[in-house]
Parts: structure tokens; C-alpha cells; sequence
């Protein structure tokens, strides 16, 4: 479609969503349900309506590289745009950046600004609504998207919209907005599910570039200057520098008057916390779900994920149980939306959970931290046939590597060595050093042990790198 652009925010960890979602494995990129990611399952329902050289993914800096290796090596998102955040300000500096960007390039740009992480199972019916809110948008609205509820939903801001119909674009009607709402209470959200005036805000929305930079102008004029001068040197850093954080429901759409609420007509679920998967999942005649190597005795509407470990649960009522090899969540299902206090709690205490899983998957391949106490760290390392690691050092560790299965190609200094199974290296402190696995075919995996005041994983200083993660 001419002039019309997508802006995927993709800042988030995902926070209730542990201990899946992590800072080095978000929501976005994990395959929650279905066969792919929610943020490719993002980017491909887009198409054909928006080529992925008119899609631009905002992030943060902590999650730009894990976005990049997640999408590397996809023909289809090759051709994708970054806006990197060096810090997190919330949604509307997000988008008002994007807006600048996008009206430099296009000033009839029509920017569909979208979540990363929705669950939308009908995208053919999606993409029937993108056409709808483009048309409503190109009249100069600011189009927002509300959902029907289907049930009284405390998790979501709501949308009132007014009884008069605006536009309608084929069978799908857009409304003026009276106002928006936040997360109700049960009963309140009962009365509004009985109303029929009451719309659930999901977060997404389209509007040209140009309008939406007006209404920064008229309701976040201090942000708006930043922006203009972005506009003119480019510089995020100093841009974002003084920028106050706000969301753009607060900033602008509760405040503007030229809102109009698209009516969405495709199934959709924000996918927010452990209550929305277990809304989507089929379950017995108990109301379970209970998934992996687990074992329940008599409950009751309770969701049970396990994976390496066994699991046995007895007589649960509405209860979440999340299991994975490093870390375990049990709670109230009423209470799903305070895991991110948990995550909360986890950073200030200094565990590493809330961060990394013990696998972590990279382009190269994964390690598995196997053990780890005061100065000293295991990992299990697999690269992948061909495949090396970026030319790098550490200034607060040695390293160890073991061979236990393929050869290693491996560089320390000046000098490459080639190390066989059960043979071994040392890697000192501060050297230069790269390891290769120079098959074609098999699997490199050594075993690292790592020596050193800080073990942690920004101890890293790339010289080169195969997989261009320089660029955020």
C-alpha cells in the first residue's frame, strides 16, 4: 500500500513472562505459540501490504543485539530499519522518533505503529483492518485500534467509544472516542463488558507521520522541540538526554480531538502475562493445561509448563506453576500480573536468572552455564559447522577450553592453533582470541572454564565480528 510504513516497538523484556522471558530471551523473540517468534509472526503478517525496507523496529540498546541475532540470516527481514533508544522513555518519545524519521524520508508517510509481542491469529482479518485504519488515517485521525471484550479483562486499559459511527470502510466501522480508561477493577470491568460502549485498547494504532508530529507540538511541546532538532543533526543521544519519559496514551490520546477507534474484526490477545496463554491453550476436562514432563493429582483450572525436570502437582485450584532448568514461578493465577515484582526483586538481589537462561542460543550456536561460584564460571560450548565467535578479550578473566567433541580452530595473539578432542588451551587475561569450528559438517562443543574477579557477560571487547552486531 502506497505511503504505508510499520514501526514495531520492540523495547520490552517481558517481564511477566518469566522465568520464560528474559533480558537475553524477551517475549518477542520466543516462540510462545505457534511455530515462530511473535516478533516474526509480527513482521509476516505485514505482508504484502508493508515491505520489510519500510518496516523500522525501535528497541533499546540492551535488546538490540538479541533482536538482531534473532532476525539474522532471515532473507525475508534483511532489509528491516533500527531505531536503537539509548535508553528506555517510554512509548511516545519511541514514536515521535520514528515519526521524525519516517516524515524525513516520506512526508505522506502513514505510520502503523504496532507491539511486538500481540498474538493475532487471523492475519488475512488483520490486514483488513490496516487497510481500514489507513483510510480512516489519511483524513487526518489519529486511529486507534479497540477490541471487542469477551470477557471482564482487569489487565487491559479500556476505550469508551462514542454510539455515532465516523467512517465506515467496508464492514468495519471506526467510532470518535469519548475517553480512555485504565485497568478497572472486576467489577468495574464487568459493567463495562455489560455496556457494549467499552472497548478494550490494545495498543496499536495508525496515523500519518506529519499529524502526529502536530499533536507533539501541541501537547508535548518540549518533546516536540527534541524531536525537531533530531530531525536536523540526527543525534538520538542528545535528543533522548533530556526528554521526560511518557506514554503516548498519556501524552497525546487522551488529550487530542482528532481520536477515532477502529473496531478491530481479528481474534487478538496481548499475550501480557501467563493468564493470556492459558486463555488460548485447549484444556481437560479440569480446566488444566499441563505441558512437558509433569504429573497432576486432582486440580482444577490450573496451568503447569515443565521442561527438563519433572513436575507433580496435587490438587492446585486457578494456580500457575512455570518450570524451566534454572528457575521456578508458583503463583495465583489472580496474581499473574505481579511476576514482574519477582523479576523486580531478582535484579536487586544480583541473580543473573532474571537475565539469562542457563542456555543461551547466539548466531554462532549456544553455551550452558554448567556451574558457577566465587571466581570461577563452566560453560558447555556448541558452534555450529563453520561458524567462529567474534575476534574478542577480556580484562577481568583467563579462560580454559577443553575439546570434547569436533576440532577447534582457535586463535590467541598471533598465533592459530588447531585443538583436537580431549586436548586443550588456555586463553589469559586480556588476550586477543577467536574460536572456530572449520568443519563443514560437525559439531564443535568444548568445555570452558572461566578464572576471574567478574565473570559477568559485558566483559567482552570485540575487535571483529561475523554477525555485524557492531552496527547497534
Amino acid at each position: 500500500m502506497k505511503n504505508l510504513y510499520a514501526v514495531i516497538l520492540a523495547g520490552g523484556v517481558g517481564s511477566r513472562f518469566w522465568p520464560f522471558s528474559r533480558v537475553t530471551a524477551p517475549k518477542q523473540v520466543l516462540n510462545v505459540v505457534g511455530d515462530e517468534s511473535l516478533l516474526h509472526a509480527t513482521i509476516s503478517r505485514l505482508s504484502p501490504l508493508v515491505k520489510p525496507h519500510d518496516v523500522t523496529i525501535v528497541t533499546s540498546s540492551a535488546q538490540a543485539e538479541v533482536i538482531g541475532t534473532h532476525l539474522l540470516g532471515d532473507k525475508g527481514t534483511s532489509a528491516i530499519n533500527y531505531i536503537v533508544e539509548p535508553v528506555g522513555k517510554n512509548t511516545a518519545p519511541a514514536i515521535g522518533i520514528a515519526a521524525a524519521e519516517l516524515y524525513k524520508k516520506d512526508p505522506d508517510a502513514i505510520m502503523a505503529v504496532l507491539p511486538s509481542d500481540h498474538l493475532i491469529s487471523s492475519p488475512q482479518k488483520f490486514k483488513q483492518s490496516l487497510k481500514a485504519a489507513a483510510a480512516v488515517a489519511s483524513e487526518g485521525y489519529l486511529v486507534t485500534f479497540g477490541v471487542k471484550p469477551t470477557h471482564p479483562e482487569t489487565g487491559y486499559g479500556y476505550i469508551k467509544a462514542k454510539n455515532k459511527v465516523l467512517k465506515k470502510v467496508g464492514t468495519i466501522k471506526s467510532f470518535s472516542v469519548d475517553r480512555f480508561v485504565e485497568k478497572p477493577n472486576q467489577s468495574t470491568a464487568q459493567k463495562y463488558l455489560k455496556s457494549g460502549s467499552y472497548y478494550w485498547n490494545s495498543g496499536m494504532f495508525l496515523w500519518k507521520a506529519s499529524v502526529i508530529l502536530e499533536e507533539f507540538k501541541k501537547h508535548l511541546p518540549d518533546t516536540y522541540k527534541h524531536l525537531i532538532a533530531y530531525m536536523k543533526d540526527g543525534n538520538i543521544k542528545k535528543a533522548y538526554k533530556n526528554i521526560k519519559p511518557i506514554s503516548i496514551d498519556y501524552g497525546i490520546m487522551e488529550k487530542s480531538s482528532k481520536v477515532a477507534m477502529l473496531e478491530a474484526n481479528f481474534p487478538w490477545s496481548d499475550m501480557g502475562s501467563w493468564t493470556s496463554l492459558y486463555d488460548l491453550l485447549d484444556k481437560d476436562k479440569q480446566g488444566n493445561i499441563i505441558k512437558g514432563r509433569a504429573v497432576d493429582v486432582g486440580s482444577k483450572n490450573t496451568l503447569v509448563l515443565s521442561s527438563d525436570r519433572v513436575v507433580g502437582t496435587i490438587g492446585l485450584e486457578d494456580m500457575i506453576v512455570i518450570d524451566t532448568p534454572d528457575a521456578t514461578l508458583v503463583c495465583p493465577a489472580e496474581r499473574a500480573q505481579d511476576v514482574r515484582f519477582i523479576v523486580d526483586e531478582l535484579k536487586n538481589r544480583g541473580y543473573s536468572e532474571y537475565e539469562y537462561h542457563r542456555t543461551v542460543e547466539r548466531p554462532w550456536g549456544s553455551y550452558t552455564v554448567l556451574e558457577e561460584g566465587v571466581g570461577y564460571k563452566v560453560k558447555k560450548i556448541i558452534v555450529k559447522p563453520g561458524h567462529r565467535l567474534s575476534l574478542q578479550s577480556h580484562n577481568k578473566r583467563s579462560e580454559h577450553w577443553t575439546v570434547i567433541s569436533g576440532t577447534a580452530k582457535v586463535t590467541v595473539g598471533t598465533k592459530t592453533k588447531t585443538v583436537k578432542s580431549n586436548q586443550s588451551i588456555d586463553i589469559p587475561l586480556k588476550a586477543k582470541h577467536r574460536l572456530a569450528n572449520p568443519s563443514k559438517n560437525k559439531v564443535l562443543e568444548i568445555i570452558e572454564v572461566q578464572n576471574g574477579k567478574y565473570l559477568g557477560e559485558d566483559d567482552i571487547q570485540r575487535y571483529e565480528d561475523d554477525y555485524g552486531f557492531r552496527k547497534f
